[in-house]
């Protein structure tokens, strides 16, 4: 079976497909439109976010069978559109768990305790003490939306610190030792931290909006290390300023390309302006999940979900 990769990864993800006995291509510059050239003469391909894999695509890749993508959403991918053709499609969230789950705790603490402000502070020469007074994890709660492999990431590390996790899942069922599922009703009485660990979906395009804010009885803390489109930023801010949101944490944001390479810099609105200025909000770029221990994973686990659905074919 012939199998093109189109982004770089890890070695390890390359080097297994072949020692398996699929024929690997690589393609690392050419265009959407070349590529799509030439895409019929492959059964698997392995992406990661350099463009979107689109009806127009996928009509081309008459021969396609499986697509892998190095990482854990698909929203670059229709796939609705390649389940109808047959396609299988593999991801590979177990692949940087660990590694969202660390940089999400990491982030609260942060923010929690005004690291960055006191940092800064210190090197310009203050020494303010009382007021940069933290707070504690131990005894808050701490609300997930969305209870996949990321949340339950998450929810692990914040057991050790004495939290109280719940969270909110379309799917039934998924809680944990480590965390409670419960309505959206406690979410928004009892959360002092509200952490999103969603895919990027039609349902989750601007979930976080002014209405949905407005509904939490008291001010909260809030990280995202999931999708920046989930967030409708200019409300954000609303609630950064009026107090109703502490402080943020944000490895995402709703201006990054879709490759997640950088953000749209071109008349960057005032609201971006005011979160890259903010001493209250802090931010990464997309690097959650983006460890060098998560990209050995990420390669392995795609590698292996490849040789396991298609290994036999060869």
């Amino acid at each position: 079976m012939k199998v093109l990769l189109i982004d770089r990864n890890h070695d390890i993800l390359k080097n297994k497909l072949k020692d398996t006995g699929f024929e690997i291509s690589e393609d690392y510059t050419s265009s959407k439109t070349e590529i799509e050239t030439k895409i019929h003469e492959f059964d698997g391909m392995v992406i990661r976010s350099r463009f979107p894999i689109d009806k127009q695509f996928l009509d081309k890749a008459t021969n396609l069978k499986f697509i892998g993508r190095v990482g854990a959403g698909l929203e670059n991918i229709d796939t609705d559109y390649a389940d109808s053709l047959g396609i299988e499609l593999y991801n590979a969230p177990e692949g940087n768990r660990d590694a969202v789950g660390e940089h999400a705790l990491g982030m609260l603490l942060s923010i929690m305790n005004r690291f960055g402000i006191a940092d800064q502070e210190v090197r310009d020469g203050f020494w303010y003490r009382e007021e940069n007074r933290g707070e504690e994890i131990k005894g808050r709660t701490v609300a997930l939306i969305g209870y996949g492999n990321m949340g339950k990431a998450f929810a692990l590390r914040l057991k050790g610190f004495g939290a109280n996790v719940i969270c909110y899942d379309i799917k039934d069922g998924v809680g944990d030792e480590s965390c409670r599922q419960t309505t959206m009703g406690e979410v928004f009485e009892k959360a002092d931290v509200l952490s999103l660990h969603i895919p990027q979906t039609e349902d989750t395009i601007g979930l976080i909006n002014k209405d949905y804010i407005s509904k939490f009885k008291k001010p909260f803390y809030f990280v995202n290390t999931a999708r920046g489109k989930s967030v409708v930023t200019v409300d954000l801010v609303d609630a950064l300023k009026s107090g109703k949101i502490k402080a943020a944490g944000l490895d995402v944001l709703e201006f990054e390309k879709a490759s997640f390479e950088n953000l749209h810099k071109e008349n960057m609105p005032d609201e971006m302006q005011y979160l890259i200025e903010s001493k209250n909000v802090l931010l990464t770029p997309h690097i959650a999940g983006w460890t060098h221990e998560s990209k050995v994973k990420l390669a392995e686990v795609i590698a292996d979900k490849i040789i396991a659905g298609f290994g036999h074919k060869i």
